[in-house]
């Protein structure tokens, strides 16, 4: 037996992995053995279609690729550590996320490729706490180098941007509520006008049909519209496995759960059954 979490640091002081440290052992190990699987154990059946405690009706996910596990994972499930994926994909070695008190369910399996039937619509995950910031240069029309500086700003004040949107002369960024953004704002300031949105909350749908679905953005927006949620700020990933949405953090939970009912439930039924 290996035990896991414990770790050197550069100075080769004893120290711990932090968060997900023991399933990124675990992770690493696997790897390094060449294994067959990698067995994450928790005290839930796996990943799930939402937060039950948002979701009750929330449903099992049996199957994920690498791809969906790291947007979920970057994007607020808690279930998986991103970095504990990463041994994994580069050996490519399955994962299975297993509930120690039902060891006889099968759990969730996080794999390289999925069969063509299990490209679907995964999960919808949410960030109760973020903030936006909000950039605009317009002496910077047309000027290279404008993101440089800006991400520049933010790796030097050691700040995970989590989602960006860009026009000639604005930026739009989100990341945690929490982060120490004055630092930021204040070096921003310097070449352009800044403005903070703490009021807010991300909402992403995580799943490979979004790389060629038409009808599921659609849907995602006739949701919104339904329920008169004004959307703040949307990003359709460059691996069009995730769709993205700042809304007021009051609505959070509301649209969580609307979008679930129309994706997991309405648009699952037999058309029958929906008429």
């Amino acid at each position: 037996m290996i035990t896991g979490y414990i770790a050197h640091d550069a100075q080769g002081s004893v120290t711990t992995l932090g968060r997900g440290g023991s399933d990124f052992s675990a992770a690493i190990f696997g790897a390094a053995l060449g294994a067959e699987e990698i067995q994450i154990w928790t005290d839930v059946d796996g990943v799930m279609s939402a937060d039950p405690r948002i979701v009750p009706e929330a449903r099992f996910v049996p199957a994920l690729s690498f791809a969906e596990a790291a947007e979920l994972a970057f994007f607020g499930a808690k279930v998986l550590h991103p970095a504990t994926m990463v041994p994994a994909i580069r050996k490519g070695v399955p994962i299975r996320v297993l509930n120690s008190f039902r060891p006889e369910f099968a759990g969730t399996t996080v794999v390289g490729k999925l069969a063509e039937a299990e490209r679907t619509v995964k999960s919808i995950t949410s960030k109760e706490r973020i903030a936006v910031v909000n950039i605009v240069a317009a002496p910077m029309l047309l000027q290279y180098g404008f993101l440089e500086r800006i991400a520049d700003v933010f790796a030097r004040n050691e700040i995970v941007v989590d989602m960006i949107a860009t026009s000639e002369v604005s930026v739009a960024l989100t990341t945690d509520a929490t982060a120490r953004l004055d630092p930021v704002c204040s070096e921003l300031a310097r070449f352009s006008e800044v403005s903070v949105a703490r009021e807010v909350a991300l909402v992403s749908i995580v799943g490979e049909e979004l790389q060629d679905s038409l009808h599921v953005p659609r849907e995602v927006l006739e949701v919104l519209d339904t329920l008169g949620v004004r959307v703040e700020m949307i990003s359709y990933g460059a691996t069009r496995n995730n769709l993205s949405l700042v809304v007021p953090r009051e609505r959070v939970r509301e649209t969580v759960r609307a979008l679930h009912t129309r994706l997991f439930v309405e648009s699952r039924e037999p058309a029958a059954g929906r008429a």
